[in-house]
């Protein structure tokens, strides 16, 4: 057998280096296609839902506000939004009727009726701020809000009004996708279709949706539902939505329906992140510029009166103290006024932005502690979370998880197998993996929207579709 010698450099001719294949379609500028750079934005908000560690802050800030509001007040519930309310359930009744405002507490002026409702809001508070069951415990906890808010309108403050709108943007995020006891059924579903073995079998799903389905059937025909035109369609698309991705997991139709799905849902979560950006810089922009017109800002003491009334001094040494310097007073007051104002136009410097982010938390906290008003504060800080940088949140979420497992390792050995078995690099095995995000955010360095592994389809519980 002869084995042929290999041809010599001077009997094969030197071959040109050869230019790396481009994709179909490609430009030389590296634009990636027509439209370039539209292109790939159009293809990074339809893929994927951005934001998920803010959104899960978010839904864990302004779920915890609520809940911790609702137990502060639990004694005085019936004073404030009850039976023995100055402001009485006939007159809240006929304000709702010209308002056309909707709350379930005007179906009936029962105690037993009242007690109820409070209590699933409590409840769906809670399970939100855990992340079980998100898409359904977002709908019970803006159908709660609202009913609350809507039975007294002159209780509360302006925090209200900030948890009132983000309990309704909240229904249409993927805020469930991290952080979340979805988010961990969604990981051991995946491991055992990985090891080959079906799905555990969804019950508390479907019952969910029969027993809530009876309730939207008489509401709507009674009624019930208020005058807001937007409400009604809301809900009826959110509860037949969950039958479609119901039968959409059961069935596996093409996997073109289901992307379909899967875009729909990462639009409406990216386009509701976008409108909660937008609102937090409404709301600080207008408070800025509203401050700018008043005197006793121009002069620069404005902070001197609330922290001189006794409503709003809860530790008044510390009030009288502060208020007691000039100097002081007028920093805290300029300051406040310049963060505000200057805040929207510094979205686009992130080095700056996160400097006057936490500026605007630190004032919050002051706010809450200084004039006694914890849950705006709470609220407020909450919608600052939509601007808190990945990197942070992920290294927040890894500082956690060490401290639980820290905890866990000096309990008994049922935790600490428990904690053994959990998926490594997850926070706490509750919340999908967080290695790859961590990784994809310290590349780029972006706040909003890193590449992290995408969570569609019923294991996370939490889409627009189910």
């Amino acid at each position: 057998m002869t084995i042929p010698s290999p041809a010599s450099p001077a009997s094969t001719p030197p071959q040109p280096p050869q230019p790396p294949a481009r994709p179909a379609g490609s430009r030389p500028g590296g634009t990636g296609g027509p439209g370039g750079g539209p292109a790939r934005a159009l293809q990074r908000v339809t893929a994927s839902a951005l934001g998920p560690y803010q959104s899960a802050v978010v839904r864990i800030g302004f779920a915890a506000t609520y809940l911790f509001f609702l137990v502060r007040e639990l004694p005085n519930r019936h004073e404030l939004y009850g039976p023995d309310s100055p402001w009485h359930w006939e007159l809240a009744r006929r304000l709702t009727d010209d308002n056309e405002a909707f709350s379930v507490l005007m179906w009936s002026d029962s105690t037993v009726w009242f007690e109820a409702v409070y209590a699933i809001t409590l409840l769906s508070a809670t399970a939100l701020m855990l992340g079980w069951r998100t898409r359904t415990m977002s709908v019970l906890f803006m159908v709660g809000v609202l009913s609350v808010q809507n039975r007294s309108i002159f209780m509360g403050d302006g925090g209200d009004n900030v948890v009132h709108l983000m309990a309704i943007y909240l229904v249409l995020t993927r805020c469930g996708q991290v952080w979340s006891l979805d988010a961990r059924r969604a990981l051991r579903d995946a491991r055992r279709a990985a090891a080959g073995l079906p799905p555990v079998r969804d019950v508390v799903g479907p019952v969910l949706w029969v027993v809530l389905g009876p309730v939207l059937v008489a509401a709507t025909a009674l009624g019930g539902l208020g005058g807001t035109l937007w409400l009604c369609p809301l809900l009826w698309v959110l509860w037949l939505s969950a039958a479609v991705w119901w039968a959409v997991n059961l069935y596996q139709p093409p996997r073109e329906f289901r992307a379909l799905l899967d875009v729909l849902a990462n639009l409406a979560h990216n386009a509701t992140l976008a409108v909660i950006m937008a609102e937090v810089c409404l709301i600080y922009a207008t408070a800025g510029w509203y401050k700018i017109q008043g005197t006793r800002w121009q002069d620069g003491t404005a902070l001197y009166y609330p922290l001189n009334l006794d409503y709003f001094t809860p530790w008044p040494a510390l009030s009288g103290l502060l208020g007691s310097s000039g100097l002081m007073v007028m920093v805290l007051t300029y300051g406040t006024v310049i963060v505000q104002v200057a805040f929207p136009f510094t979205l686009f410097n992130r080095r700056v932005k996160n400097v006057l982010l936490v500026a605007m938390i630190c004032e919050h906290a002051g706010i809450a502690l200084l004039l006694g008003l914890p849950f705006f504060s709470m609220a407020m800080i909450a919608a600052d979370a939509v601007f808190l940088p990945t990197v942070f949140l992920v290294w927040l979420g890894a500082r956690v998880t060490n401290g639980r497992r820290r905890l866990l390792s000096a309990l008994p050995g049922p935790s600490r197998t428990r904690e053994k078995a959990g998926a490594p690099g997850t926070p706490g095995g509750e919340g999908g993996s967080s290695q790859p995000v961590a990784s994809g955010a310290a590349r780029d360095g972006r706040d909003v929207g890193t590449e992290e592994p995408r969570r569609g389809g019923g294991g996370e519980g939490h889409t627009l579709v189910g």
